[in-house]
């Protein structure tokens, strides 16, 4: 399978083979993941690899997700991190002020996430496979803690690779006048949306498991119907970021 068919079959896996990933294939997963771009080449963004089984059982209680599936597979936190120019600021004597602004802590959010893909992409094309877990935010003040992580950091996702043992489906995605627009922003219209979800509900009720009755924009209104993560501008404001 070339480069784009293992791009456009991806999905999410969840369970894991005991096979060990390498040394050198771990080191050449950081390595695709620090090729990422990188704006102003700042490569604001820090990598944890979780191996202590204490820390992937309460990482798993705060993801309300297995992260830790026994032993099997590893396990990645992607950090914005500006903590390491704070660094180097200070060794400058420098000013600190514009670097705790919103534009820095997103700057630092593109980065980790622009490295975490290249890593999941290069992960595939080895015929790994990746879920990412968002849910590590439900406690982003019990991860601070967890983690040891300093002023100017905010735990972005973490990343699961290993072997798949059981492979997903692969969701199918907006048709491409959904998402693209030429020289203007394109809405979504009625027609468009009724055509995707039915065919997302073909999928969810034809899949080999969790077989749902529902929909795209079921799972959108899932999502927004109560406030997800109220603690976050408290968190990042205790981190040093001034909004």
């Amino acid at each position: 399978m070339d480069l784009f068919e293992t791009m456009i079959h991806h999905s999410s896996v969840r369970s894991f083979t005991q096979q060990e990933l390498s040394a050198e294939l771990k080191e050449r997963l950081i390595l695709a993941a620090q090729s990422a771009s990188s704006s102003n080449f700042l490569q604001a963004f820090s990598l944890i690899e979780i191996t202590d089984q204490k820390k992937r059982k309460a990482i798993e209680k705060i993801a309300n997700f297995p992260v830790d599936n026994g032993n099997n597979g590893q396990f990645y936190i992607f950090v914005a991190d500006l903590n390491k120019h704070a660094n180097v600021l200070t060794l400058k004597e420098d000013s600190m002020e514009y670097l705790r602004t919103m534009e820095s802590l997103v700057v630092a959010i593109v980065d980790a996430t622009l490295a975490a893909q290249s890593m999941a992409v290069y992960a595939e094309s080895v015929d790994l496979g990746i879920c990412y877990v968002g849910g590590i935010r439900n406690d982003l003040f019990q991860m601070k803690e967890i983690l040891d992580l300093p002023e100017l950091t905010y735990p972005v996702f973490g990343m699961f690779i290993g072997y798949p043992a059981v492979k997903n489906e692969v969701k199918p995605r907006m048709p491409v006048n959904a998402v693209l627009g030429t020289n203007t922003y394109r809405s979504l219209t009625p027609e468009l949306i009724n055509s995707y979800d039915e065919e997302t509900t073909a999928y969810y009720q034809g899949r080999r498991s969790n077989v749902q009755e529902t929909n795209w924009s079921e799972k959108v209104h899932q999502h927004f119907e109560f406030p997800r993560r109220q603690n976050t501008s408290e968190f990042l404001k205790k981190q040093g970021f001034v909004f």
